[in-house]
């Protein structure tokens, strides 16, 4: 199942969300929200900085990760950045593809 980074952040609003929940009801409902797509939560992270969550998550496809990311951002409480990720496997692949390619005013 192919794997992706979802950073977010939290609105001053979700922020107020996040102190009523706490961070392990949000875990939980961020868990559920990707279980019942089919996903799995493989780690969930609150950070300091520029993001205030990172959660690595297994899911069926690229439109599932693109649900989450739609769903969660249209709340206003919370703005997400979804990121797909490559084992080193499939990097390897991609690398070895050969590509004919003109850059721009090439």
């Amino acid at each position: 199942m192919p794997k992706y980074l979802i950073s977010a952040s939290y609105s001053a609003e979700g922020l107020k969300g996040l102190q009523k929940d706490k961070a392990s009801g949000r875990r939980q409902a961020v868990t559920a929200a990707v279980e019942g797509l089919g996903g799995k939560v493989e780690c969930f992270y609150n950070a300091l900085g520029a993001d205030d969550v990172y959660v690595i998550v297994d899911l069926p496809d690229n439109s599932t990760a693109a649900a989450i990311g739609v769903t969660v951002s249209a709340t206003g409480l919370v703005r997400t950045r979804t990121t797909a990720l490559l084992t080193v496997e499939e990097t390897d692949r991609a690398l070895a593809k050969s590509i004919t390619y003109r850059p721009p005013g090439g």
